[in-house]
């Protein structure tokens, strides 16, 4: 079809190397619709007449609702040219040869890409948003629901599972964000930039971004048609997403275990051992785990591609393609996956606690009250606290309240510290596990009021993020319901 100075065929194994026929359904809707916008606009300024505009269009029409006899061209080289040679086949060469005209595989590409990539971004926007909701709807059925919080996976201070849940809600809204401001520099049309230095036809780049539902345009035409860091960007986007996605995945795969017994996954959650009858593995968050490390290595292999590749458009680019409608497709799945693991995992509140009960997690409560209530510096009751830690382990107690009064009065003998022990003894009941939470006070701590904020406040920002995605993706669909109204008064009126 293109081949104008190279004589003859293509060889075939050169053609099967070449091709990208087996991806490029995935844009297949958007390069016909990309088409129909292009030849209205070339109409439009006058190349094509009302006549050859209708045939193209009712061409374009018929690949649209018969996609498989088009990408069956097994002669052609990808989604472009099975187009191309489906027009030419069905309207002739005197009209379907036009279908380029003003236009190159290089603008169309790009903007098959981001037109597919604008959708994708508000799918999955979507599904986070449903991932954040039911968060916070296990949130808020889990603000008394006490536990210990971990740091370097040793006992730190006590929480709730609710406090715990409403964490990655901010590292989901966050991914929410960047994937906001990635849509605003994807949704800018490269369309009429031809090959890398435009052409000289008077295209009305405007008109054909507008018929698209593209905000704005990649103004200069080596950047629009070269350059992938937006692409990037939104690769980058999924992969950190997916590293979020992954460590709740680790979380819940530890507290498992028999060691911590959380959480318990439902059945239909969950796999079976071929061998060992008794066990029921956390396969689904597992795979969830190393579907993050394939989507990083998407983006690794992305930026290879891009890095050594001169200014204008190289093949290379062909193959940031597959890279990308797959880590969308994993990212969309692990995000579904996930969520059915929060809805239906059922939390052991009692087991939590009773860990929570027997542990030095309330040491650094124990430390402030010394420090706001006794006068005396952090540094020193950190020390003191440390010290009666020291002692209750040495002892075989397992908490602070375990501690006998002779056995802190022969810690506080041996010290400078002028505390009575009545008055420590005191402080530590003040901070037992129960009336740990009560005493915080600062901002965004697992203080039953403030989880209650929190959960409202978060409520607020869904629906926010919400309205603003179903505006994004009216705005398109608007654009693709005037475009295709457009097609018909074109493709069916009587004058065609």
């Amino acid at each position: 079809m293109y081949r104008s100075r190279p004589g003859g065929s293509i060889d075939r194994e050169i053609l099967n190397y070449l091709s990208s026929l087996k991806d490029d359904f995935a844009v297949l809707f958007y390069d016909i619709i990309g088409s129909e916008a292009h030849m209205i606009m070339l109409h439009e300024i006058g190349y094509l007449s009302r006549e050859e505009l209708a045939e193209i269009l009712k061409a374009l029409e018929e690949a649209k609702l018969h996609p498989e006899p088009v990408m069956k061209k097994n002669e052609n080289e990808d989604v472009h040219e099975s187009i191309e040679s489906f027009v030419v086949e069905k309207i002739g060469m005197d009209k379907g040869g036009m279908l380029q005209t003003a236009r190159s595989r290089n603008d169309q590409v790009m903007t098959d890409l981001k037109m597919k990539v604008r959708d994708d971004i508000n799918e999955v926007c979507v599904l986070l948003g449903d991932m954040i909701e039911s968060l916070l709807k296990r949130a808020d059925s889990n603000k008394d629901s006490i536990m210990v919080l971990y740091t370097h996976l040793q006992h730190a201070q006590i929480g709730t599972f609710s406090h715990y849940l409403l964490s990655y809600t901010e590292s989901l809204f966050r991914d929410l964000e960047r994937l906001e401001d990635s849509y605003s520099r994807i949704n800018q049309s490269p369309l009429g930039s031809l090959a890398i230095g435009g052409s000289i036809f008077s295209v009305d780049r405007n008109r054909t971004a507008s018929l698209l539902g593209f905000d704005q345009l990649s103004t200069n035409s080596i950047d629009a048609t070269s350059s992938r860091d937006v692409i990037l960007e939104y690769l980058s986007c999924l992969s950190i997403l997916m590293i979020t996605l992954s460590r709740i995945a680790e979380d819940l795969i530890l507290w498992t275990t028999n060691e911590f017994e959380y959480i318990e996954l439902a059945d239909s959650a969950s796999s079976t051992s071929s061998a060992m009858p008794q066990k029921k593995n956390p396969d689904p968050l597992e795979i969830l785990r190393s579907k993050s490390g394939v989507i990083l290595g998407n983006l690794t292999a992305s930026m290879a591609i891009l890095k050594g590749l001169p200014s204008g458009y190289s093949r290379d680019l062909q193959e940031i393609k597959s890279l990308v409608f797959a880590s969308t497709i994993t990212t969309e799945n692990s995000i579904r996956i996930l969520r059915f693991v929060i809805d239906s995992c059922i939390v052991h509140k009692s087991r939590m606690l009773e860990v929570a009960t027997k542990s030095f997690a309330n040491a650094v409560d124990v430390a402030e009250l010394l420090t706001s209530k006794e006068s005396l510096d952090f540094r020193s009751a950190h020390k003191l606290v440390g010290s009666l830690v020291k002692l209750a382990l040495s002892s075989g107690k397992s908490t602070l309240k375990d501690l006998e009064g002779n056995q802190i009065e022969q810690l506080l003998q041996a010290s400078e510290y002028q505390i009575s022990v009545e008055t420590l003894r005191e402080i530590i009941a003040a901070s037992s596990t129960e009336k740990s939470l009560t005493l915080r006070k600062s901002k965004g701590s697992p203080n039953h009021s403030e989880q209650v904020e929190m959960i409202l406040h978060n409520q607020r920002r869904l629906q926010n993020f919400r309205e603003r995605t179903e505006k994004r993706k009216k705005a398109v669909e608007n654009a693709y319901d005037d475009l295709s109204k457009i097609v018909r008064s074109y493709s069916f009126s009587s004058g065609s």
